[in-house]
């Protein structure tokens, strides 16, 4: 069995026993800092295939933390973690539309399947909720906006097709054994800690190390397609708004603001003060979508309200990364 474990300091017990699974990943990361500022007794379960153990720094010690290094492939490893567990929060995945078009068999592996033997595990040790992390890709390309839940999904990547069917075994599960889920469909999460130099990464985070590089950002279309950005500290806590309230089915994750690229592109040149710099064009890229703004009435309804402007949540990243926007 290919894990290792890092403890913390004693084996107190925090006011439930968690499971993140992906914990050490970018968003993964956030929603275990928040819960153990909660008082949550939390177990990580990561490959580190994407994630890393410093993004899980500020807790490593800590006494209610607990790391495992595993997959959600092992299903006898999720069986053994899952035993005692209030709720399962499930982040783990192989992320990036692009990957998966390289990829396809690889991201339903990781996506689909695994997501299926997390909900095995929750199933057979008696967890009262999954909370699992879905994606706005699922909605496809469509004329309609903002997204909402009822839409009928057209997704165009096998990324998008693999999160869907996690959604679907999401929804089966909680008719035929009555395993309670709330599927949080995110769309565009940027923050600290989001790694700018994979091949797959993120806009923002690329937008960020080209800027500060003195190179302008590279921009794959025309800029015009827009996203809806949220900020991770609002996911985090909506992930545990959505296993603490009743709700289940599935949910938008987003801050209801269309920004397009261009602007996007603007606004962090104008952030980091080369003022000078224009975009540099490409290509679009096969699997990317126009347009998505998220309609998020049915996640106010547990809570949810998002506290970041993209502003405010990039001049965060900034400070993060020990630097001081141009402008306040």
């Amino acid at each position: 069995m290919n894990q290792s474990l890092v403890r913390g300091e004693s084996g107190h017990l925090g006011m439930s026993k968690d499971i993140v699974t992906g914990g050490a990943g970018f968003i993964g990361s956030h929603l275990v800092e928040e819960l153990i500022s909660r008082g949550h007794r939390v177990v990580v379960i990561d490959n580190l295939v994407t994630g890393s153990l410093t993004n899980l720094d500020p807790v490593l010690s800590h006494e209610n933390f607990e790391f495992v290094k595993g997959s959600i492939v092992n299903r006898s490893l999720l069986h053994r973690l899952f035993s005692g567990a209030d709720y399962v929060f499930h982040h783990a995945a192989l992320p990036s539309v692009s990957r998966s078009v390289k990829n396809p068999r690889a991201s339903h592996d990781a996506n689909a399947t695994g997501t299926l033997n997390v909900l095995i595990a929750a199933r057979d040790r008696g967890v009262k909720k999954v909370i699992y992390a879905s994606s706005s890709s699922v909605y496809g390309d469509t004329p309609i906006l903002p997204n909402t839940e009822d839409m009928p999904p057209k997704p165009q990547s096998p990324y998008a097709v693999a999160k869907l069917t996690g959604e679907y075994y999401c929804r089966v599960f909680e008719k035929i054994y009555g395993l309670k889920t709330a599927c949080l469909r995110y769309f565009n999460v940027y923050g600290p800690r989001q790694d700018p130099n994979s091949p797959y990464a993120a806009v923002i985070p690329l937008f960020l190390r080209s800027t500060l590089a003195g190179k302008p950002p590279v921009i794959f279309g025309d800029g015009e397609q827009s996203r809806d950005f949220i900020f991770v500290k609002d996911v985090a806590v909506a992930n545990i708004q959505a296993a603490e309230s009743r709700a289940t089915g599935v949910f938008n994750l987003g801050n209801s603001q269309r920004v397009t690229i261009n602007h996007l592109a603007e606004l962090i040149i104008t952030l980091v003060g080369n003022k000078n710099f224009k975009p540099a064009y490409q290509d679009p890229r096969p699997g990317d979508i126009r347009h998505s703004l998220a309609d998020i009435t049915r996640a106010r309804a547990f809570g949810y309200s998002p506290k970041y402007s993209l502003e405010q949540g990039l001049k965060e990243v900034l400070a993060h990364m020990k630097i001081k926007p141009d402008h306040a």
